[in-house]
C-alpha cells in the first residue's frame, strides 16, 4: 500500500525536503519550509525544486560568512564562490547532495539569494 499523496502545497515540499535531506532537524526544516513558501521566485516551482533551492538559500545565509561578505563589498557570484565547502559540509551533513564547484555560482531561476 503506498502513502497517500500530498494534500497541499506545504505538504509536498516538507515531503520533497525530507527526501532531499532526510537528516535536516526539525527545527530547520520548518525555516526553509517557510523560506520555500514565502518566497514569490518559488511558488510556482515544483516542490522538489522549491525544496531544494530553499535548502540551500537556508543554507548559505545561515551557516555561512556569505552575508558578511556581500556586505565586505564582494559581489555575490565571488562571496558564492568562498562559502562552497562551508555550504557544502552543511549540506552533507543533513543527507543532502553538496553543490558541484562548476553550479555553485549559477543563480537559477526563482532561487532565493
Amino acid at each position: 500500500m503506498s502513502a497517500a499523496p500530498p494534500r497541499n502545497r506545504r505538504e509536498a515540499v516538507a515531503e520533497a525536503l525530507a527526501h532531499i535531506a532526510p537528516r535536516l532537524p526539525v527545527f530547520e526544516a520548518d525555516a526553509v519550509l517557510d523560506r520555500a513558501l514565502a518566497s514569490p521566485g518559488l511558488r510556482g516551482a515544483a516542490p522538489g525544486t522549491a525544496a531544494r533551492l530553499a535548502l540551500v538559500a537556508y543554507a548559505r545565509h545561515v551557516f555561512t560568512d556569505y552575508d558578511d561578505l556581500l556586505g565586505e563589498g564582494y559581489d555575490r557570484d565571488s562571496a558564492r564562490h568562498f562559502v562552497l565547502d562551508d555550504l557544502n559540509a552543511t549540506l552533507t551533513a543533513w543527507g543532502a547532495a553538496p553543490i558541484p564547484e562548476e553550479e555553485a555560482e549559477a543563480d537559477p531561476e526563482g532561487e532565493p539569494s
